[in-house]
């Protein structure tokens, strides 16, 4: 066993308290005392604990209030004046305002961690220490000024700290010369700006400007009023002609308006983040002390390598040991599902290369650390490297890759056929996953602190292969199930506070990514609140014109800045930083509020009627809150199923180590601490039946329990990925990635936020990670099913949010935005219906609305244009291209009439009758030229229904300019609405006809087959009955032809 991080048991895992020491709730320092001896107070109305330093900055950079009841800030006695200072207040000599010196020889009160946009949210005050208590930086400070320097030459570093410093002589922070008499040396000024610095916040919010955003919202209230004038207008104005037409025609328009409230509001207050890399170094990482940045485990994911190539995952996997963060505080844990030896073997050699590969990108820095997106870069890779062995090195390092890339594909073309007796393994014993659903659990770790170094004799960070056991009879709940013994494995081995979750496709495209989410979760602000840092999907390999919308444009630059503004972005299934303690079903920390006013007016009778109230109230809260600690509740868990004929047993001897044994390590705690940690009935109950997984658990700040050795711990590792471990327990239920969707990441995103946590969206300049999309026609439409398919299950569920939590901690903005990720599949019947209407109306001369007025005319003409307005507005404060907006128009309507009318009817079957049903595709003949994969096409039933409603309009508009030719000039006024209502279908599925004819302009013979027999049937029936006929009910008349 390698590298194992071993933390201490001389702390509860508990929360820590703060209430030995006055510190301060924004940077974490102790609060100093004044000249007359007393204790510092920034605030006379609260007394909310603030430190000088970040009183003074507050009230000079900051907006110039208490973080708590947001009161001004009053001067002190010594602190510089600001604008808008009471004149009246003369109470202290002004001279001294600006004479403050900073005194060497003065106790140093640190590096003040002040983290952003405080005063827009209430703080902690609960008596919780901060997860960062900065200190003072002590010598070294070298490192840091040449970090700072990179991106400054000499001029703009020396003119930098020049600011710097006339600014805080403005203020009366610091003085030309002070009495020490090395006012000059410029190492001290040096020092101080980087002092300053490190006080600094570690992020901000950046609003969108309100030149961009109020006309926005403006026009979203204006369409909202214009399109209630549109029904009134629809709704009293039907048309009698056509009346089975008009009313399918009012209820699709219904619809299509609630599906736009559900999708415009949450998107009312988008934000911007920005982080500050160089800050986080300055606070955690100082020269001459421990690294304080805590640790990170990473999430792998993959199922079958012959389907998700193992040099894709390698690459994910290289780029991942590569990344710029402390090496013993990085474990990257691969999940193979499919218990196979080809991608077994190929960590293997991933881990060889990997002591060559991991050197060279941290010497030279380069970008993106996966070397078959970095070598087949089309960029002058010569640019800013200036060492003289770098174009030497790059060319031997690309030659060990081709290598490599051949050793995994020998690998790959062994696997193709397996031997008859199973793979066996180097040793000469049988690979354990031959049966790949009936196997035991597999561990392996390949790098880490006691594996192999690197080339220069460096340490690397861990890697370790995990295959979780498989039996008959057990339900494994996919990938779902799989990230849930990933969790427990993690927790028992290296237990990282974080948990970056990747698909085998998604490689580190910024290798300073996990440094990204760190200026979130290690905010002593926000950090605890915060459940996980979702960051934006990129991808490669689509083309530039994104055919079938694969980049997601709207999705991630629109509507998750939106979500950001309210309770944080939805979790999307990957490039997701996780906070261990939400997965675990925690709540989060409660800011304790400000207490109400009082006055002496009222009567004590009423006061204490009144206040009697509430104070019983609160106790009783707070009583129910720990009775919820006490019990964990416990109680959901389900009988075991039935095993079937054949019963297995784990073959290890059970959890290794006793509750009770680690029990010793805790004494000294009070009787309710030890009482909570110590109820092993409910926490296994909760966590299951491992003492070593329940302890770290409660280790807020991660590590490993004292007295524990690697081979124990391998073996409670197996322990925690059996098959049956989850039984009768709250595994996917309330703790982890919850089951019951193919879609558990909308579920588990959802349950976190309805416990009151928050989550952040961080979309840094180089995105994060990078990752391959489906841009063939097929392949894409198929990924829209399963998404579509796990929203329907959701909405038949339990969790659906139109009913689940009410009453909690979910914020409205918030629900409408979850409601909407579940309700949308089932737009597509309404969709299907209206691009069915322009052809009938086509082909019958009826229209959905009757004659218009100048006055009804108006209603069209204005909702047509707030439209547009919206659009237009919306792509203003976004900068979403035009294009990538009008594809998402595109494939909206492509797969709404395909994939999401599949995805209702298969979600019905599957819930409500059981039946689930497989949509398979079949691949056919590929080009082997660029995006290639662009022009396959594989059959499927999705492609039917929208090439059925393409040839319905096509023939429609045939038919209905024949009918306009042949009746004259008075016709083709009524025909131009018609004509424009087909066009739009047209216009809308013409990316979809465009992937029918592929490059060689030539359509699968069964497509056109299948579209022609359903078009044909559809207007045959259609004559045959057609509705719009006068039916005569007396004798039939004729004329008898004599003249009376």
């Amino acid at each position: 066993m390698a590298g194992l991080v071993t933390g201490g048991m001389d702390r509860p895992p508990t929360r820590e308290s703060a209430a030995t020491k006055k510190l301060c709730r924004v940077c974490g320092d102790e609060i100093g005392f004044k000249d007359n001896g007393e204790v510092f107070v920034a605030c006379y109305e609260c007394g909310f604990p603030v430190c000088k330093p970040c009183y003074e900055y507050e009230r000079s950079d900051g907006n110039q209030c208490c973080p708590q009841c947001h009161t001004r800030y009053k001067r002190h006695k010594g602190c510089p004046r600001i604008a808008g200072d009471d004149e009246d207040n003369f109470d202290d000599d002004f001279e001294d305002e600006f004479q403050i010196k900073i005194h060497q020889n003065t106790p140093d009160h640190g590096l003040h961690s002040e983290n952003g946009e405080y005063n827009h949210r209430h703080l902690h005050t609960n008596g919780d220490a901060p997860r960062s208590v900065a200190g003072s930086v002590v010598g070294g400070k070298e490192e840091f000024e040449d970090d700072l320097k990179e991106t400054y030459n000499n001029a703009e570093w020396e003119e930098r700290v020049q600011k710097w410093k006339t600014r805080q002589e403005k203020r009366g922070l610091v003085t030309k010369m002070d009495d020490g008499g090395n006012g000059n040396d410029p190492a001290d000024g040096d020092d101080e700006f980087l002092m300053a610095e490190a006080r600094q916040p570690l992020w901000r919010k950046v609003p969108v400007p309100s030149s961009l955003i109020n006309p926005y919202r403006i026009v979203i209230v204006l369409r909202l009023i214009i399109l209630c004038f549109f029904f009134h207008f629809r709704i009293l104005a039907p048309a009698y002609d056509a009346f089975p037409l008009w009313i399918i025609s009012v209820i699709c328009e219904i619809w299509f308006g609630l599906s736009w409230i559900l999708d415009q509001f949450p998107k009312w207050t988008p934000i911007n983040r920005e982080t500050y890399l160089d800050r986080l170094s300055l606070r955690f990482e100082r020269d001459g002390e421990p690294n304080r940045l805590l640790p990170v485990d990473v999430f792998v994911s993959t199922v079958d390598p012959l389907k998700e190539p193992p040099i894709i995952t390698a690459n994910t996997v290289l780029s991942i040991l590569a990344v710029d963060y402390s090496v013993e505080k990085v474990s990257c844990y691969v999940s193979d599902d499919g218990a196979s030896m080809l991608l077994f073997d190929s960590l293997s050699e991933t881990a060889e290369f990997a002591r060559r590969w991991v050197p060279f990108c941290k010497k030279y820095n380069v970008e993106p650390r996966a070397p078959e997106f970095y070598f087949s870069e089309k960029i002058d890779y010569l640019k800013d490297k200036v060492q003289a062995t770098f174009v030497k090195d790059r060319r031997a390092m690309k030659r060990e890759y081709e290598e490599f890339k051949v050793k995994i594909n020998a690998l790959v073309a062994k696997a193709q056929k397996k031997p008859e007796e199973g793979w066996v393994m180097q040793d000469g014993s049988p690979w354990p996953g031959n049966n790949t659903r009936d196997h035991p659990g597999m561990i392996q770790v390949y790098l880490g602190s006691e594996g192999a170094l690197d080339v220069e004799g460096k340490e690397l960070p861990r890697l370790v292969y995990v295959s979780r056991e498989k039996r008959p009879g057990y339900q494994h709940h996919k990938k779902a199930g799989a990230m849930n013994a990933l969790v427990r494995v993690s927790a028992v081995l290296s237990n990282a506070p974080f948990m970056l979750n990747l698909d085998c496709d998604h490689y580190l495209n910024n290798s300073r990514a996990i440094r990204e989410s760190m200026c979130f979760l290690m905010d002593p602000h926000i950090g605890k609140k915060l459940c996980y840092v979702q960051f934006p999907q990129r991808f490669d390999g689509i083309d530039r014109h994104d055919r079938y919308a694969n980049r997601n444009v709207v999705f991630f630059d629109i509507n998750m800045k939106g979500l950001d503004g309210i309770q944080g972005p939805v979790y999307v299934g990957t490039g997701c930083v996780f906070n261990r303690q939400a997965l675990y079903g925690y709540d989060p920390p409660v800011s304790a509020k400000r207490p109400k006013m009082t006055c002496d007016c009222w009567p004590k009778w009423c006061c204490c009627c009144c206040g009697g109230s509430r104070k019983s109230k609160s106790k009783k809260k707070g009583s129910s809150s720990i009775k919820g600690l006490l019990s964990l509740d416990g109680s959901n868990s389900k009988k075991k199923k039935m095993m079937g004929q054949k019963n297995y047993s784990r073959k290890s001897s059970g959890p290794v180590f006793n509750l009770e044994e680690i029990e010793e390590g805790f004494e000294g705690y009070d009787e309710l601490e030890k009482s909570s940690l110590m109820s092993q009935k409910n926490f296994e109950k909760r966590f299951g039946q491992s003492p070593v997984f329940i302890t770290s658990t409660l280790m807020e700040e991660g590590g490993l329990p004292e007295g524990t050795n690697p081979t124990s711990l391998i073996k409670e590792a197996i322990h925690v990925i059996s098959c049956g471990y989850e039984e009768k327990t709250e595994w996917g239920k309330e703790i982890g990635w919850i089951y019951g969707s193919v879609t558990e990441d909308i579920l588990t995103g959802f349950k976190m936020h309805c416990r009151g946590w928050r989550s952040v969206y961080c979309s840094p300049k180089r995105p994060a990670f990078k990752g391959s999309a489906p841009i063939n026609l097929s392949d894409r439409l198929h990924q829209v099913l399963r998404w579509a398919l796990g929203s329907v299950e959701i909405f038949l569920s339990r969790h659906c949010p139109l009913w689940y939590a009410y009453g909690g901690k979910l914020k409205w903005l918030q629900r409408l935005a979850y409601v909407n990720t579940i309700v949308y599949p089932f737009t597509s019947i309404a969709l299907l219906a209206y691009c069915t209407l322009p052809a009938v109306c086509l082909l019958t001369g009826k229209f959905i609305v009757p004659t218009l007025n100048n006055f009804s005319s108006i209603w069209f003409i204005a909702l047509f244009i707030s439209i547009i307005l919206t659009g237009v507005l919306e792509l203003r404060w976004s900068g979403v291209s035009i294009e990538d907006w009008w594809r998402n128009e595109q494939f909206w309507v492509i797969g709404g009439v395909s994939a999401h009318l599949f995805a209702v009817f298969q979600g019905l079957l599957k819930v409500l009758a059981g039946v689930d049903t497989n949509f398979t595709v079949t691949a056919k003949a590929a080009d082997d030229a660029e995006f290639g994969e662009l022009y396959m096409f594989k059959w499927t039933t999705l492609l039917i229904p929208p090439t059925t409603l393409i040839i319905l309009n096509m023939v429609g508009v045939v038919a209905g300019v024949s009918d306009a030719i042949n009746n004259g000039y008075g016709s083709w006024g009524p025909l131009f609405g018609k004509l424009f209502f087909a066009f739009w279908v047209i216009v809308h599925l013409y990316p979809f006809l465009k992937g029918l004819m592929g490059r060689q302009n030539r359509t699968p013979t069964i497509v056109v087959l299948w579209s022609i027999l359903l078009a044909s049937i559809f207007s045959l029936i259609w004559v045959r009955i057609d509705p719009f006929l006068p039916k005569q009910t007396g004798p039939l008349l004729k004329q008898c032809g004599v003249e009376c």
